[in-house]
């Protein structure tokens, strides 16, 4: 992100009534201990939208907004410049001027190195606009959907050629038609949006499927013969046994595209025609989200705050594998990491690496599980631990110990939602006084995907449409929750998303305080979780289903994708 001079930015945020100046001398502190800009965490503390820093770089450098969201770009102008080269100078070109310049939108356009490349490049004069992070997302999905076709010719070139090549095994995993085919999978991926690529093996033929948006998608198939070299090669990136094939391996690679860089996550598992492979794709980021940015309301976040600020007890977060517990975790660590608290981590895996927090990776072949490593951080004097996830009752008994002992101790948990999590917790052998004593806060979340703000639309729904919906919502157990916004949105699909009218992912939330009559609840003979979700109620809960339809009504998703969501 380019700045603006410090000082100068100062007077711009102080002028402009958004803090007082201890606030902000506050927040530069902060900034300079964790090596970002103060811009960077104004951002991430939502005191300050991208948009209102992007106006105020386009003032102070004279220099127009790009604004691509909502706006028409030709394909044939964007792919002048190969995506790589987009990628690494971080520019989109948009369009054409009156003048016959092209229009490039760049997130630094005080580069002067890279306007004189780009024009040499392209032998043609520019005209310079400022972009943001929805700018360049833009770009570079477009780029994803348009190259497809690239991407699937340079695989199945690099198919025949290695089933041209007599060499196979282990051998073929380090020749070039293999390296070339894994490099063009991970290329597709991230130029997808993906977030996991599946590669199965069948009877056959191998399946690659990825997960965009939370939706595996089918891909290509490729022929069974070659698959021994594929899981080599990944086996050789991973730094795993390549020998080994009958345990399954978990491994990693960190991955780079332009100025991009993904960790990759690689687990190998044997089934009954072979190894499948299944990598999660990390893109490494600079900061932990805002809740804000996660997709939390302001209630949400004011509830959430009140119960970070508590110097002991238990938050935990709740959900099913992939569902945004790990991010949301991170985020809570953003928060607390100041110059006075030390926090440290027992992780499986370390998904993002956090300055100034001590993070430990699970080993169990050196002895370091959830339970160990949760005994060894006792040792060092910490402030806040998170664990990662509480899977068993050892690790659930030494955290709830930890939070009675004068910890804030951060965890996640696999249940469906907020109250299902105390009967899971007495489950893990934890009596319920001790559940009483030691939780806060839980907070169970699901994704929904975005409604692509390129082509969303908006419409009143029918009274088929409504009765249709209603009926759903009735078979989910949901009907005294549900009201039927006025007005519903949709995505029509285009380019930009791939024609699913979808883009991006975010929150849906339930938050269930752990009040003093919850306490009291939990210790009672009368506990049932319907008892537990009726005073939650009254207490003015709101559930994951309720909290989606705020959403709904908002514009951000579409009531189809949230039951979706629920029913899964």
């Amino acid at each position: 992100m380019l700045q603006i001079p410090e000082e100068k930015f100062r007077e711009i945020v102080l002028q402009d009534n958004l803090m007082t100046p201890e606030a902000y001398d506050a927040v530069a502190f902060e900034a300079q201990r964790l090596g970002q800009k103060t811009a960077e965490v104004l951002i991430s503390k939502s005191v300050l939208t991208e948009q209102y820093y992007t106006a105020l770089l386009s003032k102070y450098l004279s220099v127009p907004p790009a604004g691509l969201e909502g706006r028409e770009v030709s394909v044939d102008i964007l792919k002048l410049l190969p995506q790589d080269l987009a990628r690494q100078k971080r520019v989109i070109i948009f369009g054409k001027e009156t003048d016959g310049k092209l229009s490039v939108a760049m997130e630094d356009p005080s580069d002067l190195v890279a306007i004189e490349f780009l024009e040499r490049y392209l032998k043609q004069r520019i005209k310079v606009y400022v972009a943001i992070g929805s700018d360049l997302d833009k770009g570079f999905a477009l780029y994803g959907q348009t190259t497809a076709v690239d991407y699937r010719k340079l695989i199945d070139e690099a198919i025949s050629e290695s089933k041209r090549s007599r060499i196979t095994g282990e051998e073929a995993a380090k020749e070039v038609p293999i390296v070339s085919i894994i490099y063009n999978i991970l290329s597709y991926a991230l130029a997808l949006r993906a977030s996991d690529i599946h590669i199965e093996v069948f009877e056959d033929l191998i399946l690659v499927r990825y997960r965009i948006d939370g939706v595996l998608r089918e891909m290509f198939k490729i022929p069974k013969e070659i698959h021994p070299a594929i899981v080599a090669r990944l086996k050789l990136l991973g730094a795993l046994k390549i020998d080994e094939h009958s345990r399954p391996q978990d491994g990693r690679l960190r991955y780079e595209v332009g100025r991009d860089v993904v960790d990759v996550r690689i687990a190998i598992m044997p089934t009954f025609y072979g190894e499948k492979v299944e990598m999660r794709l990390l893109a490494t980021t600079t900061r932990p989200l805002s809740m804000a940015e996660l997709g939390m309301m302001p209630d949400t976040i004011e509830l959430l705050e009140e119960n970070i600020k508590k110097s002991y007890g238990m938050i935990l977060v709740c959900g099913p594998t992939g569902s945004g517990k790990s991010t949301t975790l991170y985020s809570i660590l953003g928060i607390l990491n100041r110059p006075e608290v030390n926090i440290v981590t027992v992780e499986d895996p370390i998904e993002y690496d956090i300055k100034f927090i001590n993070q430990t990776q699970i080993n169990p072949v050196a002895g370091v599980t959830f339970a160990g490593g949760l005994r060894a951080i006792l040792r060092q004097d910490p402030n806040v631990i998170m664990v990662g996830e509480i899977r068993d009752s050892e690790t659930a008994e030494i955290a709830v110990q930890s939070a009675l002992t004068g910890h804030l101790v951060l965890s996640s948990l696999h249940t469906n939602d907020a109250p299902t999590t105390i009967p899971r917790f007495i489950d893990l052998n934890i009596p319920p006084f001790l559940v009483a004593a030691v939780l806060n806060v839980i907070m169970a979340q699901r994704l929904v995907r975005k409604i692509c703000q390129d082509c969303i639309y908006s419409y009143v729904p029918s009274p088929e449409l409504v009765a249709a919906l209603t009926k759903q919502v009735k078979e989910l157990g949901l009907d005294a929750e549900f009201k039927m916004p006025n007005a519903v949105y949709l995505g029509k699909g285009c380019q930009v998303c791939g024609g699913s009218g979808y883009r991006g992912r975010i929150g849906i939330y339930e938050v269930l305080n752990i009040t003093e009559d919850v306490r009291k609840l939990i210790i009672s003979p009368d506990f049932s979780l319907d008892n537990l979700r009726a005073l939650a109620k009254t207490q003015g809960m709101l559930t994951m289903f309720e909290d989606g339809l705020r959403k709904v009504e908002r514009g951000i998703t579409t009531i189809d994708e949230l039951l979706r969501v629920i029913r899964e």
